[in-house]
């Protein structure tokens, strides 16, 4: 299998593909937790990691190409997350509110991480990998899977998703920077709860 060298006075021994990339991306992560995100760049990358920023450049890509992978990461996460929340026994609306809920904690529990999934995220349609759309929808499909039951016309339990993921996503963003204060002094457990019961109790027809 392909190595990826490093420079012979780094810490850490030689590795494969996969080895580096997990190396790069918790670093990522690490640097993002600690110091924010403005603070990463690939030279403190690098000197995270101790191989040189071509190595990175060469194995990865530049800094969108790890932030993509980062992203990747997050969504198989959170995938992992919502999949535990979920009662096989359980009926769609009870897993449905055990999702929202399950989201709202992984947001808050991880929230600098997070934050790059909305703000460094590709467009829609955009020229990226495969594997990051894959990614993505290995987590959205969880809650398609759970409202099929509810929703049984593929196109519209697509928009459903994507309706309760915006507005879980918007839900959490206010609450992890604080400013869900300013609206309600309600648990933000409680809100998702209520957004989904309502949102699946309405006729999307008006």
């Amino acid at each position: 299998m392909k190595t990826v060298k490093k420079r012979a006075a780094g810490p850490r021994g030689d590795v494969d593909r996969a080895g580096f990339l997990a190396l790069v991306c918790e670093a990522a992560e690490g640097i993002v937790r600690n110091q924010g995100v403005r603070a990463l760049g690939m030279r403190p990358l690098a000197a995270a990691i101790g191989y040189a920023p071509n190595s990175i450049y060469n194995a990865v890509g530049d800094l969108d190409a790890v932030l993509l992978r980062v992203n990747a990461r997050t969504f198989a996460r959170l995938r992992d997350a919502l999949a535990a929340a979920l009662d096989p026994a359980g009926s769609p609306r009870a897993n449905a509110a055990a999702l929202a809920s399950a989201y709202l904690a992984f947001v808050a529990a991880d929230s600098a991480i997070w934050s790059l999934v909305s703000d460094q995220a590709p467009a829609r349609g955009a020229a990226v990998p495969d594997w990051y759309w894959e990614a993505l929808a290995s987590a959205t499909g969880l809650v398609d899977g759970t409202l099929e039951p509810l929703l049984p016309d593929a196109a519209e339990r697509a928009q459903a998703v994507a309706a309760l993921w915006a507005s879980l996503h918007g839900l959490a963003s206010l609450s992890t920077s604080g400013k869900l204060g300013a609206l309600t002094d309600a648990a933000p457990a409680d809100l998702a709860r209520m957004l989904v019961a309502r949102f699946l109790a309405a006729d999307p027809a008006g």
